[in-house]
C-alpha cells in the first residue's frame, strides 16, 4: 500500500499544489480527504464493491466527473491568479480547509486506479470472506497509516520544496505548471469517465 500510495498520481498532484500554493495544512486536509477516500473504498471492497459499482455506477462516474471539474477549477485559478509575491509565504486561491479535504475525497472516490486496486487487486491479497472484526481494523489502520504517512510526507516535502523555489525566484512558473497539470489531471479524469 505504500509503494501505491506513494505513485505519482492526481492525488499526489493535490497534496503537493495544495501544501505548495495554500499552506501545509491544507495539505494535510487533502491527505484526510485522501485517507477517508480509500477507507470508504476498503470498506466497499469488503462488502462487495463490484456487485455495489453495478447498482450505483452512476454515483461513481458523477463523482469522478465531479473531481474532474474541480480540478480543472482549481488549475484555472492558479493559472488565472495574479503574479504570486515572493515575499508572501502562501496563495490564498482556492478556499479552504473543507475544500481541500473535499478535493482529496472525491479525486479518490473518482480515482480508477483506486477503485480498480479495491475491486480486483485487495480481494486478491486479502481473504474477505475469511474477515473478522479484528482483521477489518487492523486492515483500517493499514491504510490510514500506510495511505495517510505518505501523503503527509509529500504534503510538507512540497512546503519545504516550496521554499527553496522561493529563494531561487520559480514561484510563477510554479504556480503555472501546477495549474496546467490540476488542469490536465481534470481533463484526464474527465475523458475516462
Amino acid at each position: 500500500m505504500i509503494t501505491l500510495a506513494a505513485m505519482p498520481s492526481t492525488s499526489v498532484a493535490l497534496v503537493v499544489i495544495r501544501s505548495a500554493t495554500m499552506n501545509p495544512t491544507n495539505g494535510v486536509a487533502v491527505s484526510m480527504g485522501i485517507v477517508l477516500g480509500d477507507l470508504i473504498l476498503v470498506g466497499l471492497a469488503i462488502l462487495g464493491l463490484t456487485v455495489l459499482s453495478e447498482l450505483i455506477g452512476g454515483f461513481f462516474l458523477a463523482v469522478k466527473i465531479a473531481a474532474g471539474m474541480y480540478l480543472i477549477w482549481f488549475g484555472t485559478n492558479l493559472i488565472r491568479s495574479r503574479t504570486i509575491n515572493l515575499t508572501c509565504k502562501y496563495s490564498g486561491t482556492g478556499g479552504g480547509l473543507s475544500a481541500s479535504f473535499l478535493a482529496g475525497l472525491f479525486v479518490t472516490l473518482g480515482d480508477v486506479k483506486a477503485i480498480v486496486f479495491y475491486a480486483s487487486l485487495f480481494p486478491a491479497f486479502v481473504d474477505i470472506s475469511a474477515l473478522t472484526l479484528p482483521d477489518i481494523a487492523i486492515i483500517l489502520l493499514i491504510t490510514v497509516a500506510a495511505v495517510g504517512g505518505v501523503k503527509l510526507v509529500y504534503a510538507f516535502a512540497a512546503t519545504k520544496v516550496m521554499a527553496i523555489g522561493r529563494e531561487f525566484g520559480v514561484g510563477n512558473k510554479a504556480r503555472l505548471a501546477s495549474g496546467a497539470l490540476m488542469v490536465g489531471a481534470g481533463t484526464y479524469l474527465i475523458a475516462r469517465a
